[in-house]
């Protein structure tokens, strides 16, 4: 590990950001150097400029990982380096926020059934019946599973926050068959390709299995680890949850990351009355038709 980058995992550390964040950060610091096959602190503003053009430009990257890329340079030349930049001059792309894709639960339930195995069951089931992130299922230990309380504990999930979920019976039900055949040691979902017993199935591990199980299924929509969760979100808000509940559940910091359910709920969106249904229009059969041949 180079100096500058040992400098700058301290400071990620002193911070208390998440190990993800950490290793994205130190990603991104690795690849814009290596774009200009230069130290990082031998570069300025016009460099991360250029970069971000080519970023978006070349690589083709979406805004959201663009700014994650700035951030990350921001971070190491603000408090690594303690160099002051005008950061206004460097400005952050436009962030495209479109609604997630949410899955029916008749989808969520062919998904679930066209798992390969117990394995690939068990972690889409955890899912979409807890609404975790996909590090933070990936982090699960066997203690986790607290089935006298009929809670999953999740540590140190984004902001380095816990919480408990509830655990669904059916969930319980279907892990404890899974770790009779299973017998996993530490982690509740270890890595199936890794040596030793202290590998935690990777994030990328996980988003596979749904890719391929969605696929599988015949489901045309984009699914990945996210899509279980904002499922998960919208269907209980649809049972008559209320926000801040859901909130809760979420791990969000904000009840405003949460509200954007509203959007997806079906039982929200049938509840508002349409203005045009209030108007007493005329019969459509009574509206002339013109501009289209007639039939011979």
């Amino acid at each position: 590990m180079t100096h500058l980058r040992k400098m700058m995992l301290d400071e990620l550390q002193r911070r208390n950001y998440s190990e993800n964040t950490a290793e994205a950060y130190i990603r991104a610091l690795r690849d814009f150097a290596a774009y200009y096959h230069r130290p990082p602190d031998r570069l300025g503003p016009e460099q991360i400029r250029c970069y971000q053009l080519h970023l978006m430009r070349e690589k083709g990257l979406a805004p959201k990982s663009v700014i994650q890329k700035m951030a990350a340079m921001k971070f190491f030349y603000a408090q690594v380096l303690r160099r002051s930049f005008r950061w206004e001059r460097l400005p952050y792309p436009k962030n495209k926020n479109p609604l997630p894709i949410i899955l029916s639960q008749e989808e969520v339930r062919r998904i679930i059934d066209a798992a390969s195995d117990l394995f690939q069951r068990a972690i889409l089931m955890t899912l979409y019946s807890t609404g975790m992130r996909c590090a933070e299922l990936a982090h699960l230990a066997i203690g986790d599973i607290d089935s006298k309380r009929m809670v999953v504990r999740i540590h140190r999930g984004k902001g380095g926050k816990d919480r408990d979920v509830p655990l669904s019976p059916k969930l319980l039900e279907t892990l404890r068959e899974y770790w009779r055949w299973m017998k996993p040691q530490a982690y509740l979902f270890p890595s199936r390709y890794k040596v030793g017993k202290g590998s935690p199935i990777t994030t990328k591990g996980v988003f596979t299995i749904c890719r391929s199980t969605a696929r599988k299924a015949g489901i045309p929509k984009t699914v990945g680890c996210h899509t279980f969760r904002h499922s998960f979100a919208t269907h209980l808000l649809e049972a008559g949850a209320d926000l801040r509940t859901i909130q809760l559940l979420l791990g969000h910091s904000d009840i405003k990351q949460t509200t954007i359910y509203l959007h997806l709920s079906q039982r929200h969106l049938r509840a508002c009355p349409n203005p045009l249904d209030a108007l007493a229009v005329c019969e459509v059969g009574s509206v002339k038709r013109s501009g289209r041949k007639q039939p011979q």
